[in-house]
């Protein structure tokens, strides 16, 4: 059956004939359809329990397929279904204006390639707008380490500069040393000379005789 739910048929005949509406049942081994405003019928009801109403209500009667046709929901006009093939998938399709009948059937090869491209696009700018925002991080990083590496070439260029001077002030100290104990031997020196100056000559070491043998 060509007619499916929720499609907008038109009547072409019977006592609605040109009214319009939306398909709300399909019996598609009765061959039939229920359409939404379209072969109301009167149906008596009894009441079955003191709770439930009785009384005279409306329902929708059956129509044969036969008497309507679809309504395109592009060209706004009633058509004959066509069916179209593409790939594994077959739709029905507008025999006017050639637009797809079904709702979820998949996309025409037009629809698809502009879907593609607007897809390729999206994605496009969302890879711009990704590389825009990991360069400025970037940045900002980099901005936020260059202290951080300036200092640490300062202690770098410290630490060099302290390890050149270590032998320079330990040959310093040596030489300081040296200076003080030539210093210390020659106040020594002037201190002995200035005492035997003023003693005269230096005192002579006593000499022990040993006793005469008596002759």
């Amino acid at each position: 059956m060509n007619i499916k739910k929720n499609d907008t048929v038109l009547v072409i005949a019977g006592k609605d004939k040109g009214k319009t509406g939306k398909v709300v049942t399909a019996m598609p081994k009765a061959n039939k359809i229920a359409v939404e405003g379209i072969n109301i019928q009167k149906k008596h009801k009894k009441p079955r329990s003191a709770n439930s109403v009785g009384g005279i209500m409306d329902q929708i009667g059956a129509i044969d397929v036969s008497n309507v046709l679809v309504v395109c929901d592009k060209c706004k006009k009633a058509t004959r279904v066509g069916h179209k093939i593409e790939g594994d998938n077959k739709f029905r399709i507008c025999k006017k204006c050639g637009a797809s009948l079904d709702v979820a059937v998949k996309d025409t090869a037009e629809d698809k390639k502009k879907k593609k491209a607007a897809d390729a696009e999206k994605k496009a700018v969302k890879a711009e707008t990704e590389k825009k925002v990991v360069k400025v991080e970037t940045e900002k990083k980099a901005v936020k380490a260059e202290p951080e590496k300036k200092a640490v070439e300062a202690e770098t260029e410290k630490k060099a500069e302290a390890k050149i001077a270590e032998p320079k002030k330990t040959v310093s100290k040596k030489a300081a040393v040296k200076a003080e104990t030539e210093t210390t031997v020659k106040k020594s020196a002037a201190k002995k000379a200035k005492v035997e100056s003023e003693d005269g000559e230096p005192a002579k070491k006593k000499t022990t005789k040993s006793p005469s043998k008596a002759e």
